[in-house]
């Protein structure tokens, strides 16, 4: 079964079971976000939680690790 997000307004393809980090990297969105002092991009890092790299807002809910919150059906993600 697949189903959309959207992530920054746009619809993002997911496939049953993925993490909204794993939806983000297999539609090709491997950075959305930069570091503080440098602006470095960031996005998947370790892909198991330990890092926050992968950081977004996920229905409102700020600082949500892409990489461990299933995606749903309708969810709206937000990058920075």
């Amino acid at each position: 079964m697949s189903f959309e997000i959207t992530v920054d307004g746009r619809p993002v393809p997911v496939v049953q079971g993925q993490s909204v980090g794993a939806a983000l990297h297999a539609a090709g969105i491997t950075s959305w976000r930069s570091t503080r002092h440098e602006g470095r991009p960031r996005g998947l890092f370790c892909g198991i939680g330990v890092c926050f790299d992968c950081l977004v807002t996920v229905n409102g809910r700020e600082s949500q690790r892409a990489c461990l919150v299933p995606a749903s059906p309708g969810d709206e993600v937000t990058t920075s």
